[in-house]
């Protein structure tokens, strides 16, 4: 048995990252994503001429959405900040939210401060959501179609009758 000061200390070896990059990282870089990315449903792209959202109010959610972190804390950023974000005046933006009102894509809520008065609206953006989560079947039918199309051209003529 070794006496302790005869005891050798070994350090732990450095941790190496090992962690591959992600594919997002590997598009924009790091630099770029330290800050801050939005998460944008690929059938919100996709389904914007369906569900009647103007270029304009696409980019007014794409700006709340920008500011949705999580789902129970809705965002609130005030007509000007999105006014200034997209070189639009702030009456361009209230009457935009007011058609996406409309259509059931966003609801406007009032917000107090502390002191009781008034402060920017909170955006629940859940009409939009659930809206998306309607189309969502068509899309996958449309997925699957295309993938069988696919499946039955690669196929040779003389076998699609077996698999098929």
């Amino acid at each position: 048995m070794q006496n302790s000061s005869d005891e050798k200390i070994i350090a732990p070896a450095q941790k190496q990252e090992t962690r591959k990059p992600s594919s997002t990282e590997r598009i924009w870089g790091k630099a770029v994503l330290r800050h801050g990315y939005t998460s944008m449903p690929s059938i919100l792209i996709k389904a914007q001429r369906r569900l009647g959202i103007s270029p304009l109010q696409m980019n007014i959610i794409i700006q709340l959405l920008d500011y949705w972190h999580e789902p129970e804390r809705k965002p609130f950023p005030t007509k000007k900040d999105l006014a200034a974000r997209m070189d639009v005046t702030g009456k361009t933006i209230q009457n935009n939210i007011r058609q996406l009102e409309q259509a059931g894509l966003i609801r406007r809520q009032g917000r107090r401060t502390a002191c009781g008065d008034w402060a920017s609206n909170i955006y629940d953006l859940d009409g939009l959501v659930e809206r998306i989560k309607t189309h969502e079947p068509e899309f996958t039918e449309a997925k699957e179609k295309k993938r069988q199309a696919q499946r039955q051209a690669e196929t040779p003529i003389g076998r699609r009758g077996a698999d098929a």
